[in-house]
C-alpha cells in the first residue's frame, strides 16, 4: 500500500486525482497506475486500470487469478467491473469511497452474487494517511491557487 501511495503522490503533483494502484502476484509487483483520465484524455484512465493493463500486457493474458490489487481509494463500478472480468483475487483498499465505492460502501460489485467471479475484499489499510491525501487535494482545489493555497503533498 506503501507503494500505491507513492503513486497517488505522483498523481496529485500532476493535478490528477490522487489515487494509486499495485497489482501483485506473491511478492512481485506486475503491474502499477496511478490517476490520469485528465493528462490522458481519458476517462477510463483511473489507477486501477492502468495497473490491470500494465500487468495483463506483462504476462501476456488478460486473467490475473491469484492477484491482488492495492489502491489507495476503493474502487468505482467501472474499476469494479474490470477487477471481476480479469479475475483479480483479492482487493486491498484504503479510503473508503462514500460516494461510488463498489467495493461494499455504495455497491459491492466485487463480491456480488450476480456476477460470475467475487473477490476478497480488505478495506481500510492505512485508511487515514490515504483519506488525508485526497482531502488535501480536494481542499487546494476548492481554495484554488489564487487564495495562495500550496498543496502539502510531495512526491516520494
Amino acid at each position: 500500500m506503501r507503494q500505491a501511495l507513492a503513486l497517488a503522490r505522483r498523481a496529485a503533483a500532476i493535478g490528477e486525482v490522487p489515487v494509486g494502484a499495485v497489482l501483485v502476484v506473491g511478492a512481485e509487483a506486475l503491474g502499477e497506475g496511478w490517476n490520469q483520465p485528465i493528462g490522458a484524455c481519458d476517462p477510463t484512465a483511473h489507477a486501477e486500470i492502468v495497473a490491470l493493463r500494465a500487468a495483463a500486457a506483462r504476462i501476456g493474458n488478460y486473467r490475473l487469478p491469484g492477484s491482488t490489487l492495492y489502491v489507495t481509494l476503493e474502487p468505482c463500478p467501472m474499476c469494479a467491473g474490470a477487477l471481476v472480468h480479469a479475475r483479480v483475487a483479492r482487493v486491498v483498499f484504503g479510503a473508503a469511497d462514500p460516494r461510488a465505492g463498489a467495493a461494499g460502501t455504495v455497491f459491492d460489485l466485487l463480491r456480488s452474487a450476480a456476477l460470475n467471479h467475487r473477490a476478497d475484499v480488505v478495506g481500510g489499510m492505512l485508511a487515514e494517511e490515504c483519506g488525508v491525501l485526497l482531502r488535501e487535494f480536494f481542499r487546494v482545489r476548492r481554495l484554488g491557487p489564487a487564495a495562495g493555497a500550496e498543496p502539502a503533498i510531495s512526491v516520494g
